[in-house]
């Protein structure tokens, strides 16, 4: 859904090191499926105004801020279950560590992680997806998948492990598991609505403009941040120039 799509190109425009002028370039090979992409970017994104956005912010006015945050903190919680098992996958013990301890305290002394007692801990972004590329899977073609929004066939295939140790994914009965998802990405969305501001007023391929940073971003997180230069064609030509 856009939420996705919005929450990714933010993401993206505050990467450090990226440069614009060569989104293209690195990002040329990739879509392969472009035609077929855009087509579920256009229903994606009219799910979104229509139903998702608007309820929304129904639910930003109506809920008052501190049951927001008792909310988003159960999330992220149950979040950090599937981050601290990807931090074991990647050899990463140290950090799983500090994410197993948020967990931990989260889900004990913050009454299922609706209080957050552990803010002197850092936050991590892993997932399956990230794991498979720290072994050296390549990301493969985009894909923009129906209401899940951007990917790849490396994520998608991260999506599906991630499955199996999401608290969210073993929910049982399979209502209980659509009803959590549901409102997770309604949690999500809310806290993208004064962000996605930045991009009303954009001339920009919102759909271009999503895909390069989506897949720079996912390699940016792949790297912890330190991705390897993309080396160019013109640069090359500069080299030898006189």
């Amino acid at each position: 859904m856009r939420l996705l799509h919005l929450s990714l190109v933010l993401a993206g425009l505050s990467l450090s090191g990226c440069s614009t002028l060569h989104l293209s370039a690195y990002t040329l090979d990739k879509d392969p499926l472009e035609p077929f992409n855009r087509k579920v970017y256009v229903f994606n994104d009219s799910l979104d105004q229509s139903i998702v956005k608007p309820v929304a912010q129904g639910y930003d006015k109506v809920v008052p801020q501190p049951a927001k945050t008792l909310v988003n903190n159960f999330f992220s919680n149950l979040d950090d279950v599937t981050v601290t098992a990807n931090d074991l996958l990647q050899l990463k013990f140290k950090q799983a560590a500090s994410d197993g301890s948020r967990v931990l305290f989260n889900s004990t002394f913050g009454l299922l992680g609706f209080l957050n007692v552990t803010d002197r801990l850092e936050k991590h972004n892993e997932d399956f997806g990230q794991t498979l590329g720290y072994w050296g899977l390549s990301s493969g073609p985009y894909v923009m998948l129906p209401l899940l929004g951007p990917s790849s066939f490396r994520d998608g295939i991260g999506l599906y492990g991630d499955s199996y140790v999401s608290v969210i994914g073993n929910t049982t009965p399979t209502t209980s598991r659509y009803a959590a998802y549901a409102a997770e990405g309604l949690n999500k969305r809310v806290n993208i609505l004064d962000q996605e501001k930045v991009l009303d007023d954009a001339t920009i391929d919102r759909y271009s403009s999503l895909r390069d940073f989506y897949l720079l971003r996912r390699q940016s997180l792949v790297y912890d941040g330190d991705p390897p230069r993309v080396k160019y064609d013109d640069e090359d030509e500069e080299e030898v120039a006189p």
